[in-house]
């Protein structure tokens, strides 16, 4: 949190400005939310302002120490590093289904909090997401113990298939040969990173790792897909929302001139963003103090080695490998963003707004499971599911978990979901594709009371 800040009058004055969070107005306008780059670690710094947790971490109402335990955190110690002054009750409920961990954080508490929680979300053990939680939990036990395998070899073989096309696509002097090999090494890279997004939610891993060769950070996308976006989906919380704008807005915006111009805004910024994460994290360097000391790390340069390895293995000049490798990262760009854009979340029904409802609260759960759209074509096949953002809805609600084992929880979801009234819902990718573009022209948003 900033020494000195004057954060609480600021939120209480963009609250009563009526800027408050999309289905909760009860709660506070996130802190820095609207300025600058609007980057990951300017998320978690907003965060720590409004989250009362005093410089160490919060869960629920308790704040903990846990730096004695940040080496031996069984997730890797990185987790830890990012979320320190933060409350992380959404995180620790969704990233832990083994009981035996409430045990270990009862070692570390400190004292009770000052402040309410700034969430609506609840974690009650008769409500729908933790007695779901206890189902998964058994149903755990009776899965395959080598059915994560599927999904290493999926990565694995795309990972192959990049570098192959990659250097083809400098080795071949035949034009045709030339443009299907660039192609599909786009295509790989795009396929490669969607998939490289199951091992980024898990414990440190070499896979994760794969996610930079988009010249995307691993570490960044921890801050912006699974702290954020994941915990607070079509959310003011939401960085992969608000990290869009104010070129793409997915929120409802009463003067939507953006609206009649969304597509062709899409097609044009889609296709920059993987470089364009790039250099926004360069500019940091020099806009904050020791930026590069705390948060680079050896694994950014990974990107870099695909031009060389171009270069290399076909002999031809490093410029025309050079050009050829940019291509293929602004192709991948574009393919990933509309792979991601239409996946799962940009339904209108998916964003609702709570405006005309007094007090909201609900189960995290249940709001995980409203925030989602899952896709029956894309859920019939294994390889899609890694390459598509597939069985989205289990994904959400029990991120670490392998995507191959997500099939083996639907009897008791299906249950939980018809117990507890949860608005499971199944769509195609072709109606998603239609969706997404009637989201970003819609000017008011779809009440609670209407959806309901």
């Amino acid at each position: 949190m900033p020494p000195n800040s004057e954060y609480l009058a600021i939120a209480t004055k963009r609250a009563e400005e009526k800027k408050t969070h999309v289905s909760f107005p009860q709660l506070v306008y996130p802190s820095l939310r609207d300025d600058g780059l609007r980057d990951p670690v300017q998320w978690l710094t907003g965060k720590a302002m409004d989250d009362g947790a005093e410089g160490i971490w919060r869960v629920h109402d308790g704040l903990y120490d846990l730096e004695p335990f940040l080496q031996i955190h069984p997730g890797g110690a990185e987790w830890l590093e990012l979320t320190k002054g933060t409350d992380i009750t959404e995180a620790y409920e969704c990233h832990h289904l083994n009981p035996a961990v409430n045990k270990v954080l009862e070692k570390y508490y400190v004292k009770k909090a000052k402040t309410p929680r700034n969430s609506p979300f609840t974690f009650k053990d008769d409500g729908f997401f933790r007695s779901l939680k206890r189902a998964v939990w058994t149903e755990l036990q009776k899965t395959p113990k080598h059915i994560h395998k599927r999904t290493d070899r999926i990565i694995d073989g795309l990972f192959v298939a990049f570098l192959i096309s990659c250097a083809i696509s400098c080795i071949s002097k035949s034009y045709w040969i030339v443009m299907a090999s660039y192609l599909s090494a786009s295509l790989s890279l795009a396929w490669l990173t969607v998939a490289a997004h199951n091992y980024i939610h898990k414990k440190t891993n070499w896979r994760m790792y794969l996610f930079n060769f988009s010249l995307w950070s691993y570490r960044d996308f921890r801050v912006s897909h699974a702290l954020s976006h994941h915990l607070y989906p079509n959310t003011l919380m939401d960085l992969e929302i608000s990290g869009f704008e104010p070129f793409v807005f997915w929120l409802p915006l009463k003067n939507r001139f953006y609206g009649k111009f969304a597509i062709v805004i899409e097609l044009a910024t889609f296709g920059l963003i993987f470089p364009v994460n790039f250099f926004k994290r360069l500019i940091l360097n020099f806009l904050r103090k020791d930026f590069f000391l705390n948060h680079y790390r050896w694994h950014d340069v990974l990107g870099f080695l695909t031009p060389v390895w171009m270069w290399v293995i076909s002999g031809c000049s490093f410029y025309d490998a050079f050009i050829m490798w940019l291509w293929i990262i602004c192709t991948a760009s574009f393919i990933f963003f509309n792979i991601g854009s239409n996946a799962a979340h940009h339904h209108p029904i998916c964003f609702r707004d709570g405006d005309e409802v007094d007090d909201v609260t609900r189960d995290w759960g249940l709001h995980e499971v409203e925030a989602v759209m899952d896709r029956r074509d894309i859920n019939t096949s294994f390889f899609r599911v890694m390459t598509f953002f597939g069985h989205h809805t289990l994904h959400h609600l029990f991120p670490t978990l392998d995507h191959a084992v997500l099939e083996y929880m639907y009897p008791v979801f299906l249950q939980h979901c018809e117990k507890y009234r949860a608005k499971f819902r199944v769509t195609t990718q072709f109606d998603m594709v239609v969706q997404q573009i009637k989201l970003t022209a819609m000017k008011t948003p779809t009440l609670l009371e209407k959806s309901n």
